[in-house]
């Protein structure tokens, strides 16, 4: 046998198992936890990582999973008593002649936040217990009822609960269905206990809530604790265009990753939030002039795929370059798209994922600079080209010119961006790339304009002056008029110094 040990990080609540699939399923391998050595931290100079461990007489795909603790017991006619290890309040007590042969039985708490429920469900008086799934090999209905013993929602006792709204909610994990089947059993409350009686295993949820309706609450609910408010990442690194990192986040997680990655990463701001479930495939594709090499295993037709998990880094890197060997620069896309839809997913769900558009998800761009004679990236393109704003008849803005305007603006940016003509969208993605400096969030913003008025035709000196004067900012209107004719009165002397000065440039003066 060979040892395989997999780090992980450590659960709050739960426990954490290794987990193989053999091509087909996936099953739990005897599982030892220990903390490694020195040289088994997952950063250099860190903290010893945790390990997961199996010894295994072959290899495959090797995971570890946290997931809610499973206590099991064995089941004989004489009957047993199992009691929750996460919570001691949780007991299944099985009668003498409960079965005719030995059954295995598995019992798992899920501990649900009670925040979480009263916002989705919008009812600040809900309470709920945790979560039972109970599970059985073999699968038969039991001989005797099983009484069941679950702790009253947090806030409720037996002296002041109302029992009209205290409801018991049977689920079918089939069927992603819930079913209020508080008038099918006997169900009695102590001071503290729900207690109930059943014949067969499922998922059982204790609700005290004023809804009238509740099962539908409540599938809404299990269904929004398994859906997440995700955002994308499209990077490239700095010294390499061509190397793209793509990643998932949920929403909450977006900004730390941003900032870790920034010193080493750039590209825009993260996508739009999008919902995706616990499990769910989507794909990356590359568009607009763009190819990836196709010839790995998580692409299909072309498309890069993932599965999303909240606590996975839903990570790739690739490399990417121009369809055709064009030699100058690529404007591209990636677009992300939903996969199949799961076959588990709530009827409700998946009618919203029909249509056209259904499996599209979120676009952000992409640019890769020129290549060059050496059939390497211009980095140079990275940088900003040359700029000269304005004619030589009527003045140059430069780029130092430029850097001493943006020097002054300050906390104006926004509106002077505004006044130039740029959207909000190009705004908000320049103040969440230079979030953390203003000086350099100023002069990106002027050059983004700037590079836009190369091919606007003449008056783009005018209108900068115009936008300024409006933004309530005379004095850089008057520092940029300055600068202007400076540079025509330089011209003027440029000409006269090597003879080319003509009468007609005087009218063409006298009419400036």
């Amino acid at each position: 046998p060979v040892e395989v040990c997999v780090p992980y990080h450590r659960a709050k609540r739960g426990e954490v198992v290794l987990r193989t699939f053999d091509g087909q399923s996936w099953s739990t391998l005897p599982t030892e936890l220990r903390k490694g050595s020195e040289e088994h931290s997952c950063h250099p100079g860190g903290r010893p990582a945790r390990l997961a461990c199996s010894s295994v007489n072959h290899f495959s795909w090797f995971m570890a999973v946290s997931r809610p603790v499973r206590d099991t017991c064995s089941v004989t006619p004489a009957g047993a008593l199992l009691v929750s290890s996460s919570d001691p309040g949780i007991k299944l007590q099985f009668p003498p002649d409960s079965t005719a042969q030995t059954r295995a039985i598995t019992l798992q708490v899920l501990q649900v936040s009670e925040l979480e429920v009263q916002a989705l469900c919008g009812d600040p008086q809900a309470r709920v217990s945790p979560l039972l799934c109970l599970s059985q090999t073999p699968t038969l209905h039991f001989l005797q009822p099983v009484r069941v013993q679950i702790p009253l929602p947090p806030g409720v006792t037996g002296h002041t609960a109302d029992s009209s709204l205290l409801h018991l909610l049977h689920g079918d994990p089939t069927a992603q269905t819930w079913t209020d089947i508080t008038s099918q059993v006997s169900l009695y409350v102590t001071h503290l206990y729900a207690v109930f009686y059943i014949t067969h295993f499922s998922w059982y949820w204790l609700w005290y809530t004023t809804q009238r309706c509740v099962s539908g609450v409540v599938r809404k609910v299990y269904q929004r604790l398994k859906q997440f408010k995700v955002q994308f990442l499209v990077l490239q690194r700095k010294m390499d265009p061509a190397q793209v990192l793509l990643q998932c986040l949920p929403a909450n997680k977006i900004e730390g990753r941003v900032q870790s990655l920034s010193e080493q990463y750039d590209g825009p701001q993260p996508s739009d939030l999008c919902d995706l479930l616990e499990g769910e495939q989507f794909f990356a594709g590359f568009e607009r002039g763009l190819d990836i090499v196709t010839d790995r295993p998580d692409c299909v037709e072309g498309r890069l795929c993932f599965v999303f998990y909240s606590s996975l880094k839903n990570v790739k890197e690739v490399y990417v370059c121009p369809t055709q060997r064009q030699k100058g620069p690529v404007r591209g896309q990636v677009s992300f798209y939903r996969g199949e839809i799961p076959s588990n997913l709530p009827e409700e769900v998946a009618r919203k994922r029909k249509g056209p558009d259904s499996q599209w998800l979120a676009t952000l761009p992409l640019r890769l600079p020129a290549l060059n004679s050496e059939n390497s990236f211009n980095m140079e393109e990275l940088q900003y080209p040359p700029l000269n704003l304005g004619d030589p008849e009527s003045g140059y803005l430069t780029e130092a010119n430029l850097l001493s305007i943006s020097l002054q603006i300050g906390q104006d940016w926004r509106v002077i961006g505004i006044n130039l003509g740029m959207s909000y969208e190009e705004l908000d993605r320049i103040q969440y790339k230079y979030r953390d400096n203003l000086g350099a969030l100023v002069l990106d913003m002027l050059f983004h304009w700037a590079q836009g008025q190369r091919n606007a035709g003449s008056g783009s000196v005018s209108r900068l002056v115009a936008a300024m004067i409006e933004s309530g900012r005379r004095d850089l209107a008057e520092e940029i008029e300055d600068i202007v004719s400076l540079g025509k009165r330089k011209y003027t002397e440029s000409l006269k110094r090597v003879g080319l000065e003509t009468e007609s440039s005087s009218p063409r003066e006298a009419q400036q």
